[in-house]
């Protein structure tokens, strides 16, 4: 083993992990938190069949999800289509994943979602995005599933709403379902901090306008005709050439693609990206947006205060 190595694995990798645990509140809410990561599957099984009101808005809400991840998309769906006056269109963008048996489960739930399975997937980005023409972002999307958010799930005619599935909503998200009902600018919720990835400089250097100061691509809502795509591999092969591939480089390329844009963000306050312990058992919020060590919140407290939430309301099975 070489110095990097034996750094790497007995000093960086523990001190990581050390790091996490403390973030997560220590080993016995770490074992909390998996109990009811595991407790939210099962729960997402026994969640009865929706009826959606009557109307519909005029933008999809859409997901890309999958085995890993698809309770937590029926959770977002369930606890949005709860606080809204009008029906919600999920549509569901096959990551892989997407077996005959989960998409039953999700069925199961919300019987009017759409799925785009992954030989339209593929048929779409041939399409849309020939290998020869875009190398960069078609290497990049096979290794980096982060980015199928942004070559995967636009429909280039129409506005969309594009959603992480690790969200719940608490009550009527006034400000998101009128721009539902009238989409106009970019649409998008805050970050905690500004996080890109990249360096301002960089990111300056690419921009064709005014780049966003903290976007999270979390929840954002764009019409289809603006996903650049040609300007996207430009920016996608600069960044990495300069400044190497980051785990966060979708976001700072959704960024990138909004700069010079007119937009709206959501209030912060409102529409929470990360909240913390506190937020998590009292929501204040519209909305959780749970990253990084906010699943505690999710985990422990959020999916179980939206199952009550559906519950009391006649929308799950005691």
């Amino acid at each position: 083993m070489g110095l990097g190595s034996v750094a790497r694995r007995f000093w960086h990798e523990p001190r990581g992990r050390l790091k996490q645990m403390v973030l997560e509140g220590g080993p016995l809410e770490q074992h909390r938190t998996a109990r009811g990561h595991e407790a939210m599957k099962a729960a997402a099984t026994r969640l009865p069949q929706m009826t959606p009101p009557d109307g519909r808005y005029g933008v999809e809400a859409r997901f890309l999800s999958g085995a890993n991840f698809w309770y937590q998309t029926v959770f977002c769906i369930a606890s949005l289509q709860r606080h809204a006056d009008k029906r919600i269109d999920p549509v569901i963008v096959d990551d892989g994943t997407l077996s005959g048996a989960v998409r039953e489960a999700i069925l199961a739930v919300v019987p009017w979602a759409r799925f785009v399975l992954g030989e339209e997937v593929a048929e779409q980005l041939e399409t849309r995005l020939p290998r020869s023409r875009f190398p960069a972002l078609r290497a990049r999307r096979e290794v980096y599933p982060h980015l199928r958010k942004l070559t995967d799930l636009h429909d280039p005619g129409a506005w969309s709403l594009i959603l992480d599935s690790d969200m719940l909503f608490f009550r009527r998200p006034d400000a998101l379902l009128a721009w539902m009902d009238a989409p106009a600018d970019v649409l998008f919720i805050e970050d905690v901090v500004r996080s890109y990835g990249y360096s301002d400089a960089l990111m300056d250097d690419l921009a064709r306008g005014s780049v966003p100061a903290r976007m999270n691509v979390g929840l954002y809502g764009l019409h289809g005709a603006a996903v650049d795509f040609d300007y996207l591999e430009r920016c996608c092969r600069v960044t990495i050439d300069r400044e190497r591939a980051n785990y966060v480089q979708e976001q700072a390329l959704t960024a990138l693609l909004v700069s010079g844009m007119t937009w709206k963000i959501l209030p912060a306050a409102e529409y929470r990206v990360m909240p913390d312990i506190a937020e998590g058992r009292a929501p204040t919020a519209v909305m959780h947006h749970y990253v990084a060590q906010s699943k505690r919140s999710y985990f422990q407290y959020g999916w179980k205060q939206t199952a009550a939430n559906l519950s009391a309301h006649g929308l799950v099975s005691s």
